[in-house]
């Protein structure tokens, strides 16, 4: 590893840490939620570390029933997590100078957190694709421990709302869009991607309106900046 690439995963710590660190509250919630569901502290843990994607695991614990509706599942976070195909493709210009086979294995370290810092990041400035890896290594180990621990803590926790850790998620969300706001001028693609999302969530299946919406402001953009 060459100095400049091991200087890209050390600011992507340093960027991701604060993040993760709030970001802990939210792993809390997804671990009491997973025992209250019906799974163990393994299993929790597990899930966590195998798909780490925090939107689709709250939606999967909140279908969890006896029988697993596999289907309606499998259905829900696919929907959610269409949304990477966006994500990656903002991610493109930046990643073309990185070869194939050092690129794709780059977008396994892709979350919405992690893309979030990295575009403030480029947009910012130079800076290389490592600092992607660099923040996913410390965003990726908080929400395994928190979840282990939200999970071990099970029924202590028994109700989020009354501890106002239900919040986190929206907290975390909101400081991510803060830092990506790019001004008045460039507002109509989130009004449009922002009004889809909320119209969408009362037509199509759950999780949907997550895609519908970037997809009309991600052309909404386009539109405005062709035209």
């Amino acid at each position: 590893m060459s100095e400049q690439e091991a200087s890209g995963i050390g600011r992507g710590v340093r960027a991701g840490l604060p993040l993760a660190l709030a970001g802990l509250a939210d792993g809390l919630v997804f671990g009491a939620l997973a025992r209250h569901a019906g799974l163990s502290t393994a299993e929790a843990t597990l899930m966590s570390g195998l798909v780490c994607a925090g939107t689709a695991q709250f939606l999967a614990v909140g279908l969890w029933a006896s029988p697993l509706p596999i289907g309606t599942i499998l259905l829900t976070t696919l929907g959610v997590n269409l949304r990477y195909l966006l994500l990656g493709a903002t991610l493109r210009p930046w990643l073309d100078p990185v070869p194939a086979r050092r690129r794709y294995p780059f977008l396994h370290f892709l979350s919405d957190e992690s893309w979030a810092l990295t575009t403030h990041a480029a947009s910012r400035g130079h800076v290389r694709p490592t600092f992607l890896v660099g923040s996913w290594l410390v965003l990726f180990p908080g929400w395994i421990g928190a979840t282990f621990i939200g999970a071990t803590a099970g029924y202590a926790i028994r109700d989020p709302a009354r501890w106002g850790l239900d919040f986190a998620v929206v907290a975390i969300l909101a400081a991510l869009l803060a830092g990506l706001w790019p001004g008045r001028r460039q507002v109509l693609p989130w009004v449009v991607a922002g009004g889809t999302a909320v119209v969408a969530q009362h037509v199509l299946p759950t999780g949907w309106y997550i895609l519908a919406g970037g997809i009309t402001g991600s052309i909404t953009g386009v539109v405005r900046r062709d035209a």
